[in-house]
């Protein structure tokens, strides 16, 4: 009986274990790119490269694809007219356009991306355009006493258009929002899937996301971590429900063992 109780207790801690793990696991970007924009502007041009000039060659329109696939994630970096960081965003962006209900998808290319934007100490502004200007996203943020989040997004996109079909422009737009939260010297991060409804045509979805902006640490690291909640249920929640299992199976085994014992007790006294 002991060794029963023994695979009983091995048994759920396994469980537990495996519930944990699985829940830890996540998607690793295929690649990173960082740009670091031209501030000078006094708004952000999409279609100026880090330098301020059309450096990269403009090339097609992007091309919808009927699946939708991990995005790759980019590293995007802004300064302030002293040079010091003030912004810094790691994301992986793709653009889902819906015509006549169903969904076509495009994954934004951080190496073909034209980035410009400023800073302020209480505003900041973001642009990234595509190459061939079929397309961009436009982030604003805002410093409101201690905190900093994200107060808009603006996006747009314009597909290489089937044959026989018009060109079409997917824009979409969210203002007076507070996303991805976090006091200052801190970044906000989600491993999880956010998604952003732009538009009755338009979504986005970011994955992986970090961001941090006005009060970033010397050597341009991230800040300690503000964690989404989506992430967090993922963490906690099957810890949670091992260590319940594993507290189920001990109830079970403990009862057993006081009934068993019980019993023993019973067939002593009818036998004396």
């Amino acid at each position: 009986m002991e060794h029963e109780v023994g695979y009983l207790l091995l048994a759920g801690l396994m469980l537990g274990t495996c519930i944990v793990a699985e829940s830890s696991r996540e998607v690793v970007a295929e690649s990173s790119v960082e740009v670091e924009p031209d501030n000078t502007f006094p708004f952000p041009a999409p279609a100026l490269s880090s330098n301020g000039s059309q450096s990269r060659e403009l090339g097609n329109l992007p091309v919808l694809q009927p699946s939708e696939s991990v995005p790759t994630t980019g590293t995007f970096t802004l300064k302030d007219p002293r040079g010091n960081l003030c912004l810094k965003v790691t994301m992986g962006v793709e653009y889902i356009v819906i015509e006549k209900k169903k969904p076509s998808y495009f994954n934004l290319d951080p190496k073909t991306i034209l980035a410009s934007g400023f800073c302020t100490t209480e505003s900041a502004v973001l642009s990234l355009g595509f190459s061939g200007n079929g397309g961009s996203l436009t982030l604003t943020f805002k410093k409101e006493g201690s905190m900093a989040y994200v107060s808009g997004l603006n996006a747009h996109i314009t597909p290489e258009p089937c044959k026989g079909c018009p060109r079409k422009d997917y824009p979409g737009v969210m203002a007076n929002e507070k996303l991805f939260l976090a006091p200052s010297g801190k970044s906000f991060k989600c491993n999880s899937q956010t998604y952003l409804v732009m538009a009755e045509e338009l979504k986005l979805k970011i994955q992986p996301l970090q961001v941090q902006a006005f009060s970033i640490p010397k050597g341009g690291t991230f800040g300690e971590v503000v964690e989404c909640w989506a992430d967090f249920n993922k963490r906690v929640i099957p810890i949670i429900v091992g260590a319940v299992v594993v507290g189920l199976l001990l109830i079970a085994v403990i009862t057993f063992l006081v009934i068993r014992d019980r019993r023993r007790q019973g067939y002593e006294r009818l036998g004396s």
